[in-house]
């Protein structure tokens, strides 16, 4: 019977590949994935706003002041300027809410206006 003969010139040109192949291989393949995000992430219109938030609620949720527009006391219509662009952007838009019994039950944007020929 033969016997192997695995000098060290053999185990100089195994060792690279050997090395070469532990780099290139994954870690764990099998590796949790996250979720996709929902779609809604990726909206142009994406407001923090729920059906059923008080006044307060809004204010804190916009992080803006809410200017009151028409209504009586907890059936009101409020109005809040959110400056949509950058920081060095001018556009201003305003956004509706209408609360009712102290609830919100709608809002609306406003882009009727022409801003750009003022």
């Amino acid at each position: 019977m033969a016997k192997a003969n695995f000098g060290f010139g053999t185990l100089v040109l195994f060792a690279p590949l050997v090395a070469i192949a532990l780099v290139h291989t994954p870690v764990d393949a099998r590796a949790e994935r996250l979720p996709p995000s929902p779609f809604t992430t990726t909206l142009s219109n994406h407001t923090p706003l729920v059906f059923g938030m008080s006044v307060e609620d809004a204010t804190d949720a916009l992080g803006q002041p809410l200017s009151y527009v028409s209504g009586r006391p907890g059936d009101e219509i409020f109005l809040v300027i959110r400056n949509v662009g950058a920081r060095w952007s001018f556009r201003d838009d305003p956004l509706y809410l209408q609360f009712r019994g102290g609830r919100l039950t709608g809002w609306k944007a406003d882009w009727s206006r022409n801003w750009m020929w003022r």
